[in-house]
């Protein structure tokens, strides 16, 4: 590990970490630049764990001990500035002690993902990253083999689905899937029951689909407020939904998915 003391924000060398606040930016700047950030020790060390390589460190002085620890054999210069310097640069307080620029590993085949997979979940155009981030973590706690996620889906790797997943980005298989005609094709093709979560008059209560539930079992959730499109419905082989009492209809899909993989974990 190379520690590096810098005064100034605009040294070039912080480049990685300018305006994370900007959404847009990072939008264009992580797939062009084949880059994420991983936020605090934790996260960084569940990162390198996965296999993926840091191309930088940014950390305050107070946490270089931590960081130097999960660093121990890697060669990689670490950047360490002051607060306010990092809140300069960043455009908000960090926290957590360190950020990591990460070269961005190249996703595998959708086949590769679900092969011998149970349970997997399905993302369809889910644009909160707080979403996508708790519903890794449920998919790791509660048993899901892996995540797919739609084209126009929110980004796993990006820094709040990261931070809110604790890390469970980086063990949970992941991989995004094609337009539905071909991805309901090859889901199919590799012997998953499609199971929309969703509202409608036909829909199956949740345990009584688990009661009889099938061999492989890919749980689709859909995008905040407006649920499934209809052409993820047109490729289900079911409707799925949770029974609510009280006037309730339904629940956040983070919550949902939660709900949904306890039950249908294998047991």
């Amino acid at each position: 590990m190379h520690a590096i003391h810098i005064t100034d924000a605009a040294d070039e060398r912080l480049a990685d970490y300018r305006d994370l606040t900007d959404v847009a930016l990072r939008r264009v700047l992580e797939p062009e630049g084949g880059l994420y950030i991983a936020e605090s020790a934790k996260v960084i060390a569940r990162a390198l764990r996965a296999g993926h390589r840091p191309r930088s460190v940014l950390v305050q002085e107070k946490w270089l001990g931590d960081i130097e620890q999960v660093l121990a054999d890697t060669a990689v210069p670490v950047y360490v500035v002051a607060p306010e310097i990092a809140e300069a640069l960043t455009g908000y307080a960090v926290h957590r002690g360190a950020l990591a620029s990460m070269h961005r590993p190249e996703l595998p085949t959708v086949a590769e993902v679900v092969a011998g997979a149970r349970l997997v979940v399905v993302l369809e155009d889910i644009v909160d990253h707080t979403n996508v981030g708790a519903i890794f973590r449920a998919a790791a706690g509660l048993g899901a083999d892996a995540v797919l996620v739609s084209p126009r889906c929110a980004d796993p790797l990006y820094r709040r689905s990261v931070r809110v997943s604790m890390g469970t980005v980086f063990q949970v298989p992941w991989t995004r899937l094609p337009e539905w005609r071909e991805a309901g094709a090859v889901l199919h093709e590799s012997g998953f029951t499609l199971a929309a979560l969703a509202l409608a008059h036909d829909a199956v209560a949740l345990d009584e689909f688990s009661a009889r539930r099938p061999e492989r079992v890919a749980l689709m959730l859909g995008a905040e407020g407006d649920g499934l499109s209809r052409s993820a419905l047109q490729v289900a082989d079911t409707v799925v939904t949770i029974p609510m009492t009280a006037g309730v209809d339904s629940l956040n899909v983070a919550a949902a998915s939660a709900v949904a993989l306890w039950e249908l974990r294998t047991r």
